[in-house]
């Protein structure tokens, strides 16, 4: 407990214990009158009880009214009392500690003082930010930090890592640099997707730099009252001047930095204000030396360019989602404190799994010891890991989920004409597994795992894919002679998929190398609401009939397919009835012994 709350239990305790004293003797409504009254009541026996405590009395008349009198030194007073047959009661002295009454008398202007000096203290410390809304929130941490994060921590991303490895180096020995007429960068900007380790790289700065580091978020800076933002950027380079060398920084700065002029406060805007005063204390005529701003991002797309020229953020450091051998190392990181069997191969576990972040591959390894833990194991195995991959990929199973056997057929054949399709057309991507037990949203899944990264996609690769997606509404109509909502998902993926083969990347050789419909971005909402239609209504009906016809072929190509290795097709979809799951060894197997059954 802090002395600002221990001094706050006192100041209620003496309250409590005053108004118990205050209120543990009855309040009396005595009629005080002068000693010659009294006498006259004694004297016509009017009196019927007296209470004597040194000189003062208190009594009770005739008629049980009460009254009270100060009595001089009287000593034949006892002695008419006696003779009127006044019935008396005597108390000692009162023994109460002087300063009881003290408090009793100046408690409210003692109280009254002292609410008055914690609230001035607490405004002038900045305790209740009654004074302090001005003040950066940024937090210092020290050099000699402990548990610090480090470069060795972060793993995937070594050109980042190389980049401001040479600024640190330049903290350090700036005269390395300095003598070839070289100056450090006044600004880093880390861009990339959620979750590829930009935050995780700031702190690992913060680790390595070994020279004060202020942390602070993009939000921090913008409250309700005008002024605030501007306020507390200048409060934050003065920490940093007064701290130079050192580093700021700022997490998510989208948060203050997006486009002026198109907000929604007018010219006024308090975040335009914020970003007014960012701008100059980055490069404005006063000098900042030693104080470099590295600050985070994943919407790089909507920031101010004034916030981007060179001499604010000099450097744009792109943090992209791993390769297969930095999501290895990243593995490698994760799995130190994780016991691992001797089955498990980090490999094979980056291999399968492209696409995936810094943040999905932590959780990968998270819920693979979840796994095993609830299996009661002393180690992690690789079947843990699969588990937890299908469950980041595919979903929760949802095993207690009752299914009619119609829909259970209509989804293995569903899946099964997905998985077949796949696995008949050149270049596609491999099946990694199928399933018909339902897994979050869906009824039934067919994963695709690519062999190794793909950056770019040729317009084959594209029409087969939209093919594969119609593969299982396709199986459905040719089998079962019907058609299922099951497949509206797949239809609207391949449609969108069509779409931007025609609109965006000019793959429709009857329209040409032309793009349609500009987007257009709400820049403080940061979406997309709309798209500019810059095309007729002749070209609009050319777009409808070319998409049409792109996903019409693929359905073509589908149904041929599967109208042509229909045996393979029962038999795909009859292993899943029996199976509920398999995966890409067994779905060959299944495959290779229906082809020998025709074959025979």
């Amino acid at each position: 407990m802090n002395a600002r709350n221990l001094s706050l239990w006192l100041v209620i305790a003496l309250v409590v214990i005053l108004l118990f004293n205050l209120f543990s003797h009855p309040m009396t409504t005595s009629k005080e009158i002068v000693f010659s009254e009294f006498m006259q009541m004694l004297e016509k026996g009017e009196v019927k009880e007296v209470t004597v405590q040194e000189q003062e009395i208190k009594g009770i008349d005739k008629s049980d009214k009460s009254f009270q009198v100060y009595t001089p030194n009287y000593p034949e007073l006892i002695t008419k009392l006696q003779n009127k047959q006044v019935r008396i009661i005597a108390k000692p002295p009162d023994q109460s500690p002087w300063y009881i009454g003290l408090l009793f008398n100046w408690f409210p202007l003692i109280l009254f003082i002292g609410i008055w000096l914690y609230l001035m203290r607490q405004m002038q410390t900045g305790g209740g930010r009654a004074l302090s809304f001005g003040k950066s929130r940024a937090r210092l941490l020290p050099a000699d930090q402990k548990q610090k994060v480090t470069f060795a921590d972060v793993a995937g991303v070594d050109e980042a890592k190389v980049e401001l490895q040479e600024i640190i180096e330049f903290l350090k020995e700036p005269h390395k640099f300095q003598k070839l007429g070289g100056k450090i960068p006044k600004g880093v900007l880390l861009m990339g997707p959620p979750g590829t380790g930009k935050t995780l790289l700031g702190r690992a700065i913060a680790g390595e730099a070994g020279v004060p580091f202020f942390n602070i978020s993009g939000s921090d800076f913008v409250e309700m009252f005008v002024g605030v933002g501007a306020s507390r950027v200048r409060d934050l380079f003065e920490q940093g001047k007064k701290n130079a060398p050192c580093i700021i920084f700022v997490d998510e700065i989208d948060a203050v930095g997006r486009h002026r002029g198109a907000g929604l406060g007018g010219g006024h805007d308090e975040r335009e204000q914020t970003l007014n005063q960012l701008l100059v204390e980055l490069d404005g005529f006063e000098s900042n030396e030693g104080v470099i701003m590295i600050a985070a991002t994943n919407r790089p797309d909507v920031l101010d360019p004034a916030l981007l020229r060179p001499g604010r953020f000099d450097r744009q450091v792109v943090v992209p989602r791993p390769d297969v051998r930095g999501r290895e190392g990243i593995l490698k990181v994760h799995v130190t404190k994780v016991p691992l069997g001797d089955n498990v191969d980090l490999s094979v576990l980056a291999r399968g799994t492209p696409g995936f972040s810094g943040a999905d591959l932590a959780n990968l390894v998270n819920e693979a010891a979840l796994f095993a833990a609830r299996m009661s194991r002393e180690k992690v195995l690789m079947e843990d890991f699969e588990a937890s991959k299908d469950k980041v990929l595919m979903g929760v199973e949802r095993k207690n989920m009752l299914i009619s056997e119609p829909e259970r057929k209509n989804t293995a054949y569903h899946e099964a004409g997905h998985t077949l399709v796949a696995k008949l057309l050149p270049g596609t991507d491999p099946i990694h597994k199928v399933t018909i037990i339902p897994r979050g949203l869906a009824l039934g899944l067919t994963q695709q795992l690519p062999v190794d990264e793909k950056y770019t996609y040729p317009r084959d690769f594209l029409q087969n894919d939209i093919a594969i997606l119609l593969g299982g509404r396709a199986a459905e109509q040719i089998v079962l002679s019907e058609m299922r909502t099951g497949a509206g998902n797949d239809i609207e993926r391949a449609t969108t998929l069509a779409r931007k083969m025609v609109c965006e990347w000019g793959m429709s050789d009857k329209i040409g190398p032309l793009t349609f419909g500009k987007k257009e971005e709400q820049i403080f909402l940061g979406r997309e609401f709309a798209q500019h239609k810059d095309y007729s209504e002749r070209t609009a009906e050319l777009i409808d009939e070319e998409v049409k016809r792109i996903v019409i072929e693929g359905y073509d190509l589908a149904k041929r397919l599967l109208q042509s290795n229909l045996e393979q097709l029962h038999a795909l979809a009859l292993a899943l009835l029996e199976r509920e799951v398999l995966d890409g060894p067994e779905i060959d197997e299944v495959l290779r012994i229906a082809r020998q059954g025709v074959a025979a």
